[in-house]
């Protein structure tokens, strides 16, 4: 909003309103934009704007504005108990002064007539605010003034127009602005007034057109919970998440990548009054277990989130993030867009990486959702409530049921945050972010298990999942500069199979994903064995049967849950890399592996020695697996045709024999997934000698070769790489296996075919990686630690040999 207008009230429905009053600029623009969000068909509740010109008139008549100079000169921000007085008294001055005689009239026509248009006397409005100075692209003023809901009637809305005018002196927005060095007195506040939607009966929710972990920017992140958009924002829910890749969006496919189900155990309804009330409630478990957006609305909200970004990036003449309020209104079934503004964290951030990892071990007391990628160590300090603050000293952990508002001068001063409640866009999520402090949220118990005095270290850097363990627990960090990693001139690529990962770790300066296991997807996303999932009434333990039939319940079936969750996995990191080539392997779990999956026993054999045993291609086309492989052909398929990431390449491991390729492009073929159709490419790992032997034969079927240097080294020496008494003999460095990788480059590259390595040692010894280079490999794909001094020893050395 922020309208520089001279009138007092300004009706935006002269502007074609039907859209959002919270965004800001002059009437010109502020058109420009509605007509272009009209023509998006975005859907914004109608209403009006008491303009600044009405805030400084509101503090003129009052007399209020050399009061107000006067109570803040000198005020210390980090005393608590002072900050607390100051605001007090000048909310209450201005919360008491009446409003001009003008502005209440102007202000209650335009009630009555947004009454008249939604066909209701005093009708149930939202009351917002916006400041001048708030939402930079260099801080968020997110939360720091107050939101009025369900205010119905004049008196009521009249007085919270005046609360709303007293909250540009919250507590927490005094000591934000002096953080930030912003005048006090060069801040105003207009005040939007927004015909509410009944979302109290549906859901709503926050949008970001950006991953909010990573500054990853070819996604949208929405969260939903049931209720009043309230709840998310005070972080008093965990709720739905929702990724969406907009690049496919943007070509018409169904790019919703990723949904992951909160637990939303309570809403925020309308209250028992008639006014300006609201109560929480608890949530129906049924309702708790379901997603609050189908699909089709995800990616209509999408939709309408990538119109908001490109409109204010147009106008700001560089990429925009925003943070997007959404609801749905449970009388019409309608989605509406409340208020946007711009991401403040990542919109500034450099092209720099930071990478923190845990040297050493602890026990972990609680787990939750991550915020960042940073880890902190530190006393626990227990706060329940804003009387409590005194008490934390800078460089405690701050634990809390949740955190409100005015806490946010003491987070900010916090070597870490952990909360019971609330997800990845609350309050507490987006102070953390934006003051670099790792924050875990939504652990259920963290204050409970926690106690004052208590030495932790709070870790964010092992993706989605945030770890709070016992002890300080030694940790490293590195900073990587991106613009200045060199780029040799053999393609590196990553080996990653962790979505949470992914969109960080897509920032590195790499050609794309070299390996991506499917097994570990299998594991750590799905945790069921294939087979269970496609046959649950084959699960002979009767417990497991009931725990693969939960785990899958709102999927529809056991089958569509490992699709669905597979095909997830999969397209995450696909799109982090977009359009950087995905080199997906199918599962190469060794019986004794799969077995211990749940629902898995009955489904494998036991075998003397799983490593040579039953794995890798022999599965796909064996009647004891051929269904499981189905499903992973199903994942792999709506991935490149559903979603539109035909940048994935799959890759068959441990195939043995010619014979063994040909029957594993059969059985793909059977399944929808044909070499070569819509430019599918097939590889096949070379980790056996007999793929050495007959690589010009191997090179007819497939359409590359991927050297597994840990099966292939296992195979040439007759070393069992897991053997402890045989370690000093396994060596990839060994001259017979070098002979071997150099025999499958030339073959390979007489009959057209490239070759890279996916396997571990040039990650171990970069001497191996130079080796590599020399040899004129085609890529070389490495752990995402191990690639920035790899890129800078091929760089060196590329240098020395043009010198």
């Amino acid at each position: 909003m922020n309208a520089p207008d001279s009138r007092l009230v300004l009706d935006l429905a002269e502007l074609r309103q039907e859209l959002l009053p919270l965004v800001g600029g002059k009437n010109a623009a502020l058109g420009e934009l509605l007509r272009e969000l009209a023509h998006a068909g975005v859907r914004v509740p109608p209403g009006f704007a008491l303009t600044t010109a009405a805030w400084r008139a509101h503090l003129a008549a009052a007399g209020l504005e050399t009061r107000i100079a006067q109570r803040m000169t000198g005020l210390d921000v980090a005393d608590v108990r002072a900050l607390a007085a100051a605001g007090s008294e000048i909310r209450g001055w201005i919360a008491c002064a009446p409003l001009l005689q003008q502005v209440a009239t102007a202000a209650r026509e335009a009630y009555a007539d947004l009454g008249r248009r939604c066909g209701e006397a005093d009708t149930d409005v939202a009351v917002r605010s916006s400041a001048t100075a708030e939402d930079l692209p260099e801080a968020s003023f997110a939360g720091q003034q107050e939101t009025f809901l369900n205010v119905r009637g004049w008196p009521a809305l009249e007085r919270a127009i005046r609360d709303c005018f007293a909250s540009l002196y919250t507590d927490r927005a005094i000591a934000y602005r002096a953080s930030r060095g912003i005048e006090h007195a060069s801040v105003a506040l207009s005040v939007g007034v927004q015909k509410m939607v009944r979302s109290d009966l549906a859901c709503a929710g926050v949008i970001f057109t950006l991953d909010t972990e990573s500054g990853f920017r070819d996604v949208v992140l929405i969260t939903g919970a049931w209720g009043l958009g309230e709840a998310i924002v005070q972080g008093r829910v965990n709720p739905d998440e929702y990724w969406v890749h907009k690049p496919t969006l943007a070509a018409g496919h169904s790019a919703l990548l990723r949904r992951e189900l909160g637990t939303k155990a309570l809403r925020i309804v309308y209250g028992p009054g008639t006014a300006r009330t609201v109560s929480e409630e608890r949530v129906p478990l049924e309702d708790r277990a379901r997603f609050v957006l189908g699909e089709g609305e995800v990616l209509q909200l999408a939709r309408w989130a990538v119109a908001i970004e490109e409109h204010f990036s147009r106008r700001a003449g560089a990429p925009t993030p925003m943070d997007i309020e959404w609801a749905k209104d449970g009388r019409s079934g309608e989605l509406w867009i409340l208020q946007a503004r711009p991401e403040t964290v990542h919109a500034r951030a450099g092209p720099r990486m930071e990478l923190f990892e845990l040297t050493g071990k602890g026990r972990i007391l609680v787990r939750g959702k991550s915020v960042g990628s940073r880890i902190g160590c530190g006393p626990v300090r227990v706060v329940h409530s804003v009387a409590e603050l005194e008490r934390f000293q800078p460089g405690e952990v701050l634990v809390a049921e949740m955190t409100d508002p005015d806490w946010e001068p003491v987070l900010r001063r916090a070597s870490a945050v952990v909360t019971d409640q609330g997800g990845r866009t609350c309050h507490a999520a987006i102070v953390s972010r934006e003051a670099g402090v790792p924050c875990v949220v939504g652990t259920g118990t963290a204050t409970s298990v926690l106690a004052d005095g208590l030495e932790v270290t709070v870790s964010c850097a092992a993706g989605a999942e945030g770890h709070v363990y016992e002890g300080r627990v030694p940790f490293r960090r590195e900073e990587i500069d991106l613009a200045t990693l060199p780029r040799p001139r053999v393609p590196l690529l990553v080996n990653l199979a962790d979505p949470d990962q992914a969109f960080r770790l897509a920032a590195l300066p790499c050609a794309g994903v070299g390996l991506l296991r499917i097994e570990f997807l299998v594991t750590n996303w799905i945790g069921i064995h294939p087979m269970a999932c496609a046959h649950p009434e084959r699960v002979e333990d009767l417990s497991a049967r009931a725990e693969v039939l939960r785990r899958s319940s709102h999927a529809g079936s056991p089958a569509e849950f490992f699709v669905e969750r597979l095909a997830s996995g999969v397209a995450v990191i696909a799109a982090a890399f977009h359009p950087r080539p995905v080199i997906v392997r199918f599962s190469d779990f060794k019986t004794s592996e799969y077995a211990r999956l749940l629902g898995g026993a009955g489904f494998e054999p036991e075998e003397a020695n799983p490593m040579l045993g039953f794995r890798g291609a022999s599965r796909y086309y064996d009647e004891r697996y051929r269904d499981g492989f189905a499903l992973e052909c199903a994942a792999l398929r709506r991935v490149r045709e559903r979603m539109g990431l035909t940048n994935v390449r799959v890759m068959i491991p441990f195939c043995r024999t010619l014979g063994e390729g040909r029957a594993v492009l059969a059985e793909m073929a059977r399944n929808g997934l044909v070499r070569g159709e819509g430019g599918l490419e097939v590889w096949v790992m070379c980790e056996i000698p007999n793929n050495v032997v007959l690589a010009a034969e191997f090179s007819a079927l497939f359409d590359g070769f991927s050297i597994g240097s840990n099966d292939l080294t296992q195979l040439a020496l007759g070393v069992d790489r897991d053997s402890p008494l045989l370690a000093h003999v396994f060596d990839e460095r060994d001259p017979g296996v070098k002979r071997l990788i150099e025999s499958v480059v030339r073959t390979a590259h007489e009959h057209g075919r490239p070759v890279g390595i996916c396997g571990q040692a040039p990650s171990d010894h970069p001497e191996f990686a130079e080796w590599l280079a020399a040899l004129g490999i085609d890529s070389i794909s490495l752990t995402p630690d191990s690639l920035p001094d790899v890129a800078r020893r091929l760089a060196e050395r590329q240098t020395e040999g043009s010198g």
